[in-house]
């Protein structure tokens, strides 16, 4: 991943939970086709609106509990933070565009 913050257990409640702004977080791994599709996506709108929104991705192999803690049965899930609650989640390869919606408003 060369743009964004790779969220762990151990950053979840800082990085996420106690952020200002709102977070677009990616479960993903490494064998999923479709995870690996949207992520030049995920880094561009990282890269695009860095300082506005904070961008980041959780690999469901090694953190098994934060995708059981959010229910992530299928990957890619897309879920975007806001004052540390989920306020919007896409599963599926989505379009750029499509992912840039979900957290567009609220900036």
């Amino acid at each position: 991943m060369s743009a964004g913050i790779e969220f762990t257990a151990s950053n979840f409640s800082a990085e996420v939970e106690q952020s200002t702004l709102p977070v677009l977080v990616d479960f993903w791994a490494e064998w999923c086709n479709p995870c690996r599709m949207i992520a030049p996506f995920i880094d561009d709108l990282a890269k695009t609106y860095a300082g506005k929104i904070k961008v980041g991705k959780i690999n469901v192999d090694n953190e098994s509990e934060l995708a059981t803690r959010f229910n992530i049965v299928s990957i890619p899930t897309l879920i975007v933070f806001k004052d540390g609650q989920p306020v919007m989640q896409k599963v599926g390869a989505l379009p750029k565009q499509a992912i840039e919606a979900m957290f567009k408003d609220l900036l």
